[in-house]
């Protein structure tokens, strides 16, 4: 999304952008692949969402986007629950029934002398042992491979709470998905005369000197390997997914999160839902994420630690001629509308 949005938005500006690109395909992670007639997201789900006007209407230029409002599903202990947790989770939990008594129920719940600097003792001193228990901690080991109690607080905090029934995820004015697809979106995206692409090379490889000889690099690659491993691997996870193809409906939605830990995965994924639920066929996916193996591996999850953090400052502060971006090349976890966001005012700045 960064480098797309960077090549397109600098195209308009007159200039001349070569886009190079490792993978036999554009658009990165937001990949998407037709399959029964369903837009596949083969790297996992993506909705765009903004509260800019003026972003939703620059997306608006290459897909038309069918509105759709992230309300997510999860699974613990044999049972499905509303995701973000809001009222009607608090509900089933405990029976309240008002903003006013599921407050008291989770300040009755709060583990007063829990380390909020941790993911663990964040969820313990803000939402309970019983929450904790129930939907972060086995969903926490396989998502990060990694105790919670190690893990900074930021990751949680994320995660909404409401005390109402409030059900999105996210609270912006403009979200939806690509009726085309994402793939055709990048294809409208890159499709210029002041752009030029080429697909499965790797720009660390033997072209990496003519191509910096070219002109500005603006890099959306991870920063470590760029600057040749220096100081040691930033960490990732990665993730594996599995694809099936089947008749009839999965699941009735387009993401349930697994949050036990008896088995692998943390979510399954059925794609007709996004835009085509009446579809008689379907396509399921299960995500299976584990340790990034840097030679061999796609890394999809930043482990932002404060031994990453260091590692990342180092390299951030590096002398360089490129310029980073996008969610690799900051080692920061990004949505996409944040990377398209800087994508266009990274252009501003440079022309």
């Amino acid at each position: 999304m960064f480098g797309a949005t960077f090549a397109r938005a600098a195209a308009d500006r007159g200039k001349r952008v070569l886009v190079v690109e490792k993978r036999d395909h554009i658009g990165g992670n937001c990949y998407t692949e037709r399959r029964e007639g369903i837009d596949v997201h083969v790297y996992g789900p993506h909705v765009f969402h903004t509260n800019d006007f003026e972003l939703w209407n620059w997306m608006n230029r290459f897909a038309r986007f069918r509105p759709m409002i992230c309300r997510n599903v999860a699974m613990a202990k044999g049972k499905l629950w509303p995701l973000p947790m809001n009222l009607m989770l608090f509900h089933q939990l405990w029976g309240v029934l008002t903003p006013e008594a599921a407050r008291r129920a989770l300040e009755e719940r709060k583990v007063k002398d829990a380390d909020q600097s941790t993911l663990k003792g964040w969820a313990l001193g803000n939402l309970g042992k019983e929450i904790y228990e129930t939907f972060i901690e086995g969903y926490t080991k396989k998502q990060w491979g990694r105790d919670p109690e190690t893990l900074p607080a930021g990751i949680i905090q994320r995660l909404p709470i409401r005390l109402t029934h409030e059900q999105s995820y996210f609270r912006d004015v403009y979200q939806g998905v690509p009726e085309c697809g994402y793939f055709e979106m990048f294809q409208r995206m890159l499709i210029d005369k002041n752009i030029e692409i080429v697909t499965h090379l790797d720009f660390l490889g033997d072209a990496r000197k003519d191509l910096e000889s070219r002109g500005q690099v603006i890099y959306s690659g991870r920063v470590d390997e760029y600057h040749g491993m220096r100081f040691g691997p930033l960490e990732f996870r990665s993730a594996r997914f599995e694809h099936r193809t089947i008749d009839g409906d999965f699941q009735g939605h387009f993401a349930v999160y697994h949050c036990d830990a008896d088995h692998s995965y943390t979510r399954t994924i059925e794609h007709k839902h996004f835009l085509n639920p009446e579809n008689p066929k379907s396509v399921v996916t299960w995500e299976f994420p584990y340790e990034c193996d840097r030679a061999k591996d796609i890394p999809f999850y930043p482990i932002e630690d404060a031994h990453n953090r260091r590692l990342y400052s180092l390299y951030r502060d590096l002398p360089t001629k490129a310029i980073f971006g996008g969610r690799l090349g900051h080692y920061s976890y990004m949505d996409m509308n944040q990377a398209a966001a800087e994508a266009l005012t990274l252009v501003g700045r440079l022309t």
